[in-house]
């Protein structure tokens, strides 16, 4: 099954709350942060039983980031929903 991808464009101080919010939803795959010039400045995939583990790094990682950048492109990619 094909995974879907969706693009947010938002300012560098909304990032972080951004990424905490597509953690808890819990069905994104991977995450890619770019720059505007569409520099890719952070990639990571995400697992359903890592996530609990691995959230605050990956939080503390893309904070970092967000002091860096006034704005910014997240790309997520999900599971396909099934259809029934």
């Amino acid at each position: 099954m094909p995974n879907t991808q969706e693009e947010y464009n938002i300012s560098g101080d909304k990032l972080v709350s951004k990424i905490k919010e597509i953690v808890k939803e819990g069905n994104a795959r991977k995450i890619i942060i770019k720059k505007e010039d569409g520099e890719t400045l952070i990639e990571f995939p995400l697992t359903i039983g890592a996530v609990g583990v691995l959230a605050a790094p990956i939080i503390a990682a893309v904070g970092a980031f967000a002091a860096l950048v006034s704005s910014c492109t997240i790309i997520v990619e999900r599971k396909a929903k099934e259809e029934k």
